[in-house]
C-alpha cells in the first residue's frame, strides 16, 4: 500500500530522551553554591566610642554675660517619732501643736514651753507623763491623772485645747502664730486654770532651758 506525503507517519524519527530536568537540578545546585555568606557581625560600639564619635561642641559669644540661676529653698518638718526620739519639752511642745496641726513657729513653741513651765516646773516637766496637768483623758480631776507615754499626753492636749469652746481664744492664736503675750493671755482668761495663773503675775518670761526626759517616758 503507498502511503501518501502528508502521511505522519512517513517521515517519523526515534525520539531522543529529554534532559531539561538534569539541567534545571545542575544550575539550582550552581545557584545555590554561588549565594556569597552573610558578613561578619560587627562588634557592638562601646558607650565611649559612641560618645567620642557623636560628640558635640558649642560655642558661646564672650559677650553674652553668665547668669547666676537661684534655687528655692525647702525645709522638712519634724515628724512624731522624730521629736520622740529628741526627748525634750521643746520636743513635746512641737508634739502638741503638730497632733493639734499648728505652725511650729518660734512663738508657738515658746508658749508651750513656758506654760509647760508654770504647771510643773522645768527639771519635772514630764511629771506623772502629763506636762501640763491636762485633766483630758488622763483619768484624774483637775489634771491631776496621768498618761501611759508623752506622746499619749501630747495627743490628749491637742485634742483638750480643740474640744472646749473655752479654750478657742488659745487655739485661734496658735493657729495663727500670733505673739506670744497674745496667746498667753487667752490662756490666762481660759478655765484650763482655775487660778488663771493670777493673770499672768504668776507666769515668767525667762527662756526655759531644754530639759531631756528619762528613758522610758516617751
Amino acid at each position: 500500500m503507498r502511503r501518501s506525503r502528508s502521511d505522519p507517519r512517513r517521515f517519523s524519527h526515534p525520539r531522543k530522551p529529554l534532559v531539561v530536568g538534569a539541567a534545571a537540578m545542575a544550575l539550582s545546585l550552581t545557584a545555590l553554591t554561588a549565594v556569597a555568606p552573610p558578613p561578619p557581625v560587627a562588634s557592638p560600639e562601646t558607650p565611649q566610642a559612641r560618645a567620642t564619635t557623636n560628640a558635640q561642641s558649642l560655642e558661646v559669644s564672650e559677650e553674652v554675660a553668665a547668669t547666676t540661676t537661684g534655687r528655692d529653698g525647702f525645709s522638712t518638718t519634724a515628724g512624731y517619732e522624730t521629736l520622740a526620739r529628741g526627748g525634750t519639752n521643746y520636743d513635746w511642745a512641737k508634739l502638741v501643736l503638730l497632733y493639734a496641726g499648728w505652725p511650729m513657729s518660734e512663738s508657738n513653741v515658746t508658749v508651750i514651753t513656758r506654760w509647760m513651765r508654770q504647771e510643773n516646773g522645768p527639771d519635772d516637766w514630764w511629771n506623772r507623763n502629763n506636762p501640763l496637768n491636762n485633766g483630758w483623758g488622763s483619768g484624774g480631776g483637775g489634771g491631776l491623772g496621768s498618761y501611759d507615754n508623752l506622746k499619749l499626753a501630747a495627743e490628749n492636749a491637742a485634742e483638750a485645747l480643740h474640744g472646749n469652746p473655752g479654750y478657742s481664744a488659745i487655739v485661734a492664736g496658735f493657729a495663727t502664730s500670733a505673739p506670744t503675750a497674745e496667746i498667753e493671755q487667752a490662756i490666762w482668761a481660759s478655765p484650763w486654770a482655775t487660778s488663771h495663773y493670777h493673770n499672768g503675775t504668776h507666769w515668767s518670761q525667762r527662756e526655759v532651758p531644754r530639759i531631756t526626759s528619762p528613758a522610758g517616758t516617751w
